[in-house]
Order: structure tokens, then sequence, then C-alpha cells
């Protein structure tokens, strides 16, 4: 160990292992350490044996739910968008080899104490029960403006800067009422808070472009794919890319401590008595704690069922968002579902989660009206755990640490963090322009 590194990665969590494997890709001498004796620290995935022993310490699983291992349920579930940044970073690394993804098959909103599905196109915004005829004429008008807008022809912008037009102007344009404002942008343009209604309507007219075009892709009922065997299989691809292009892994390193020199700027890691020499270290929060501050909790619930969230089409794989409008909160709620069709759990069993961003220290009332989704449940678990952000000053101490991962059910925030702290360690923009087909074992 005692060798000199470019960057030490300390942490497998799925942000660190994309950016391990981004790094090796780029040349760089990597070596990336884990405390734990498995990969994905935060966002692992867990057998049957595990989530017990996680959630409640010495028993042991009922026999009806089947074999443990047959179960791979992942602590931070997360669709991935077809067209989305994470699928470009796959194809750029060429990491899709090693995965296969197959389509989510439902993407819904919840709307006046219902779930719909959520309409994407002009043609789906005629048919969807969420408005009224003379909305679902307007919406169909928005819906075609945004769908031919492109940022670099002026005659598709009619008129409108949307550097500088808010997203609340834009709206108001079309006429379209508070309801399907909020679907539009909570469940198309997955914001997370209405925040985004004042800002410039550029950002969100791209992100319902993103929606539409990934839901194009594979023509199922939902832009999202998912790896088979759940997202446990990333961090273990990525682990494989980064040895591939002399990276070198260590689990089971206890007590990583990270040593800086007189100027206070990152020099080695020590473990066990040894010191590896660095330059850069890439951590989770969890490795440096007296550099990051507190930001929020996740509320979450996780359950195990024997048949699909009612008034989903019968979905096999289903995100439902609620946005906070809907339930008087300040943030919106996510329910993630996934079965045996993605090899996630046995044959008829159906892994849910519900979370949100935590108001209150009662995560089973405040995640109620999520649960009240999902029908007859065989097992249920609450759980709430803190979110971390960095305050140190990477540019001084050579300290790149990512952000604890969101209450979200898709992977655009995350990815936006990767992408941030890639560029501040290597100094360059990841190039994403990938010829998307790379992905095509998305499909069945």
């Amino acid at each position: 160990m005692d060798e000199e590194y470019d960057v030490i990665v300390l942490g497998t969590g799925l942000k660190e292992c994309i950016l391990s494997g981004l790094l090796s890709v780029d040349g760089l001498k990597v070596l990336h350490m884990d405390r734990n004796d498995y990969y994905g620290g935060e966002s692992t995935s867990l057998n049957l044996t595990q989530l017990w022993k996680k959630f409640r310490e010495s028993e042991k699983p009922p026999e009806h739910l089947g074999s443990s291992k047959d179960y791979n349920v992942d602590m931070m579930p997360k669709f991935i968008m077809a067209n989305g940044a994470l699928v470009r970073v796959l194809i750029h690394t060429d990491v899709t080899k090693y995965l296969y993804f197959k389509a989510v098959d439902g993407s819904f909103v919840f709307n006046k104490g219902k779930v719909h599905k959520v309409p994407a196109t002009d043609m789906e915004a005629l048919k969807s029960p969420l408005m009224g005829i003379f909305e679902k004429r307007r919406a169909r008008k928005f819906f075609i403006y945004v769908q031919d807008y492109s940022e670099t022809d002026p005659k598709t912008h009619d008129g409108m800067d949307l550097t500088r037009v808010t997203m609340k102007e834009l709206i108001a344009k079309y006429g379209l009422d508070d309801n399907t404002v909020d679907f539009i942008g909570h469940a198309l343009a997955l914001q997370r808070d209405d925040r985004y209604l004042s800002e410039p309507a550029l950002e969100t007219v791209k992100r319902i472009k993103l929606y539409s075009e990934s839901l194009a892709r594979f023509g199922g009922g939902s832009p999202y794919i998912y790896p088979l065997y759940g997202l446990g299989e990333l961090p273990q691809a990525f682990a494989r890319l980064s040895a591939v292009y002399g990276g070198t892994y260590m689990l089971c390193k206890p007590e990583c401590k990270v040593e800086f020199n007189d100027e206070g700027k990152v020099c080695g890691v020590t473990s066990e008595g040894e010191t590896a020499k660095c330059r850069k270290v890439v951590c989770d929060p969890s490795y440096m704690p007296n550099k990051i501050r507190k930001v929020g909790k996740v509320a979450r619930a996780i359950a195990i069922m024997s048949h699909p969230i009612p008034n989903t089409n019968d979905s096999h794989s289903v995100q439902i968002i609620l946005p906070q409008k809907q339930l008087g909160r300040q943030s919106d709620m996510y329910v993630f579902c996934c079965s045996y069709t993605h090899n996630v759990a046995p044959k008829g069993k159906f892994i849910a989660f519900v979370s949100t961003e935590a108001e209150t220290d009662q995560p089973q009332n405040e995640l109620k009206p999520g649960i009240d989704l999902l029908g007859p449940v065989d097992e249920i678990f609450y759980d709430m755990y803190d979110r971390y952000e960095p305050v140190n000053e990477p540019a001084l101490d050579n300290c790149f640490i990512s952000a604890s991962y969101d209450a979200t059910t898709h992977f655009e925030s995350t990815v936006v963090d990767v992408l941030k702290m890639y560029t501040q360690i290597t100094g360059k923009v990841l190039d994403l322009n990938v010829d998307l087909s790379g992905a095509s074992a998305a499909e069945e």
C-alpha cells in the first residue's frame, strides 16, 4: 500500500465508484478503499437476511417470504432516465457491457387523491383524465411548443428568451392551471419543490424534453430503465472498469485516516499503520465528518408485498410522484416499486419504497400518503437518515466530498453532483455527446 497515487477514493458508494471509473479511464492512478467488506456504502443492495439484520437485529426473516438470496433490496433505489446523464456516463465509459437493463413499466403522479399515468406528449395530454377538455387543448399547445423547442433555432422560440423568461411567465402564456403546472413541474421536469417557477424556464423545458425523449426511446410506459438484479450491480461494474484501467480496490480497510501537510492540503491516507500517498482524496461524507454539515434528513419506508401497487395498470416496476402541493408539504414524496421481473425479489414478490425529505421526526405518520397507495404489505420497515453536504473548499485542501443521497427515486440529482465533482477534480467538463444506441441492452 505504501505507494503514491494521483487520487485515493474512500467509500464504494455509487457516486464514488462512478468517479473512480471516470478518473481511471482518464489515465489517473487510483486507489479505492472502503471500511466495509461489501461494495456500495450507503447505496448498497441487501439480501433478506441482511435486511433483517439492519432493521430487526436479531429476528430471522419469515419462511413465507422465500429464499434470502433471491432478494436484492437497494438501499437507495433510483430509476435511470433512458436518455439521461447517467446512461451517457455508462456509455462513455463502456460500463454498459457489464450490465443488463430493463425498461420500467410505469410513471405515475398523485393528483387530487388519485394515481394517474403521467402524460408526456401532446397526444397523451388529450387522453389524460388529469385535465378537463379546454385545459387539455392548452396543455397540448404547451407540449407541442416544448417538443419543437430547439435552443439553437430561434424560429422555435416564439419570441421568448428562455434564459430570461421565468417558468411562471411561460406557463402564463399558455394559460395552464395550477393542477397542470403541478404534474408538469414535478412528474415530468422532476423538480423537487416550486422554486423553479421563479427561475429561467430553459432548464425546466430541457427537463421536460428529456422526459419525453426518454419515454420515446423504448416505447414503454415510462422514461426509466433499471438494471436487472438492482443498482448493486452498478458500483461493481465501475469497480471492474477501474481495475481494467489499472485502479486498485481494497475492501475491509478500517479507520481510513486522511493525512494533511503543513499547508492543509491532503497528502495521503493511513489504514492499519500503512500510508498511501496521494494528491487528491474523493470520499463520501462519512470519511470526513469535520468537513461536512447536516442539511436535512430523509424519511423512508421499505415494504415487501405480494402484488403490484393498485391503480398502476398492474405495473411490475413503477414510480409515483406525490407533488408537495397535493399533500400540503414543503417537498415531494416518492414511491418506487420493483419486483421479480427485474430479479430483485423471488417470483410473485414486489419491493416498494416510499421516501421524502423529512419534515418531522415521525416517519410513519409523515409517509402515510405514500404508504396508503401500496395496498396490503407483507412486511414494512421504517428508517430515517441524515443528509450531509461538504463545507470545505476543494481548491484549498484537495478533498472532494460527495453530498448524501436525497429522497428522489430517480438519478438526475445524483449525476449532477458526480459531474460537478468530476469537473472540480480534473478541471474538465465530461463530454456526454455519445451514441445513445450503446445502451441497447436496456430493451428486453
